[in-house]
């Protein structure tokens, strides 16, 4: 099948996988190989390895092209490339690959690729981090990843691809690059402009690719990465389906949406650089890049680690050579006079400009209030309610640790908590004990019940048992620890939320069951967590009231 689109990165667009006839010899070959199960990061660098998207790659890089990366972008035939693509891997799979010649790869169970190994060396990481990120502060998800997160050697060698790692969900938008390239001529565009982002799109975003489609007569290849982004970041499913929300908005056939299964490294003006690379292997003519693209945020000293337009001005020195163009973009800033969204460097004075910033998203969702029509279109705004529902909707486990009573107690609890409306289920002693093994299992089960909205009361063993691991239950929902009086007690916040949002429960010791519950129940309402309260004082400020330049990017 004739190529089709602009050429390639290096003129030829990779495809490492093998046919029937040597994937059985393969198979027979592989029975004497040792076996690796890859990483996440490493089935992301696998896939575009194999389809194309990191053309001229045609494997992990060896030490030459490593060294020759890190130090001048390029590889050591002369090609520009920013970032390093590297298999890590411990000691004793390498000892194993170096006597049998060669590594199974393999992506959640399943055989995907054989690499011939050839080269393995120790890389000096704190050198790599400091060439590739301009830092070796382990706060840069990226520094930390290669310091701390990595695997002692550095392997390659001739990389045969079997199959490409399965994906189960959006599976329609999932498309190699042979495949963007032919959906993109069945529509008959002769310029696409690229899109990447990895945060859910609002009406800045929008208003954003809108323009840059127009200026350039093009259609739209939003490509939006699901593979590895910063610790954080929205969950990929909920931000397809804020994508996909978002289709309808758009002048009906301008826009294809295609995922990206992408491990970013968060590394800036390089990362921007490589982003226009892999978006020119999918046919894309123009790329779209915004302020501090692949920025990571502030450093320990609270500074940005790169600075805000340095990722346009690299790719800009490197635009002919890269032989995409490049379509740099201010920031987006709603003006309130206007009615619309505008460059901020085109913000007269005495303008005012409404933001939201991303804590007082998480805030708005956490207490149900709505995010404005002109921050996020009703369709958006209805998917991140879904996947952030109000705290009166979120999980609660409640650990009654008190004597000489628990059982009354919880039973009390729960029964103050069904009265506000919420579902409980109570654990007592009489499902302890648990044989050790089961017990990661109660563990996980309790954690749905709280992931989806429910609440658990437990006591007596149950509760002292499960107190270990509130850490793990704490990331499904809220968890309180409720004790007597001098003993520890406390309440453990969910991940998302934005602050300590109740005090520590800490009983006296005349108090009664009824007593106990009231408290439990205040505690629960103070924060949020029932479905009668609070209500935000009248007089605290709206942010997006307040005067000031927005800051509604892309990264």
């Amino acid at each position: 099948m004739p190529l089709v689109g602009p050429p390639p990165h290096g003129g030829v667009l990779v495809d490492l996988l093998v046919g029937d006839d040597r994937a059985a010899e393969l198979a027979v070959a592989a029975r004497r190989l040792p076996r690796w199960e890859l990483t996440r990061r490493q089935r992301c660098d696998l896939e575009l390895l194999a389809t194309g998207g990191f053309s001229p790659l045609r494997t992990f890089l060896d030490q030459v092209d490593y060294e020759s990366v890190c130090a001048s972008m390029r590889l050591s035939t002369g090609e520009l490339w920013p970032i390093p693509v590297t298999l890590d891997l411990p000691d004793e799979v390498v000892a194993e690959a170096s006597s049998a010649g060669g590594v199974i790869l393999r992506a959640r169970g399943a055989d995907v690729a054989v690499l011939w190994l050839r080269t393995a060396w120790r890389p000096d990481r704190r050198a790599e981090a400091a060439a590739v990120f301009g830092t070796t502060d382990p706060t840069h998800p990226g520094v930390n990843a290669v310091l701390h997160e990595s695997h002692p050697w550095y392997v390659s060698g001739p990389l045969e691809v079997l199959e490409l790692p399965a994906h189960h969900a959006f599976r329609s938008m999932r498309h190699t690059p042979a495949e963007v390239r032919a959906l993109l001529a069945e529509r008959g565009w002769e310029r696409v402009v690229a899109f990447q982002t990895r945060n859910p799109m609002h009406r800045a975003h929008q208003e954003l690719t809108i323009r840059a489609t127009r200026s350039l007569d093009a259609g739209l290849l939003l490509h939006p990465v699901v593979g590895v982004t910063k610790p954080g970041d929205v969950d990929p499913h909920v931000r397809v389906r804020c994508y996909r929300a978002l289709l309808p908005t758009y002048p009906p056939g301008s826009v294809l949406l295609s995922v990206l299964p992408l491990a970013m490294r968060m590394a800036g003006p390089r990362e921007a650089l490589w982003h226009a690379i892999v978006r020119k292997n999918h046919g894309a003519t123009d790329f779209i890049i915004g302020r501090d693209h692949a920025g990571p945020g502030r450093d320990r000293q609270g500074r940005p680690f790169y600075e805000p337009y340095a990722a346009q001005d690299l790719v800009r020195q490197h635009e002919r050579e890269l032989g995409i163009g490049v379509v740099p973009f201010a920031q987006m800033v709603y003006v309130q006079e206007l009615q619309k969204y505008v460059p901020e460097d085109e913000v007269s004075p005495g303008w005012h400009c409404l933001r939201i910033s991303g804590t007082e998203q998480r805030r708005r969702l956490a207490h149900g209030e709505d995010l404005p029509g002109w921050f996020t279109p009703p369709e958006v705004a209805a998917e991140l309610r879904r996947a952030f529902p109000a705290r009166s909707e979120q999980g609660v486990g409640v650990l009654v640790r008190v004597v000489p009573d628990p059982h009354g107690v919880a039973a009390a609890v729960a029964a103050r908590l069904r009265e506000a409306g919420r579902t409980v289920t109570v654990l007592d002693g009489s499902i302890w004990p648990v044989a050790a093994g089961v017990f990661p299992l109660v563990v996980h089960l309790i954690g749905e019940v709280m992931r989806n909205g429910g609440t658990v009361v437990c006591s007596g063993k149950a509760a002292d048992r499960l107190a270990d691991a509130g850490s793990r239950l704490a990331r499904c929902g809220l968890l309180l620890q409720v004790c007597d009086t001098g003993e520890e007690a406390g309440v453990f916040d969910a991940p998302s939320d934005t602050g300590k949002a109740a005090t520590p429960v800490v009983i006296p010791d005349d108090a009664t069951p009824d007593a106990v519950g009231e408290i439990v129940w205040r505690r629960l309402r103070a924060s949020g967590y029932l479905a009668d309260g609070p209500v935000r004082p009248a007089t605290e400020q709206p942010l997006d009231d307040a005067v000031g330049v927005g800051a509604a990017t892309s990264r």
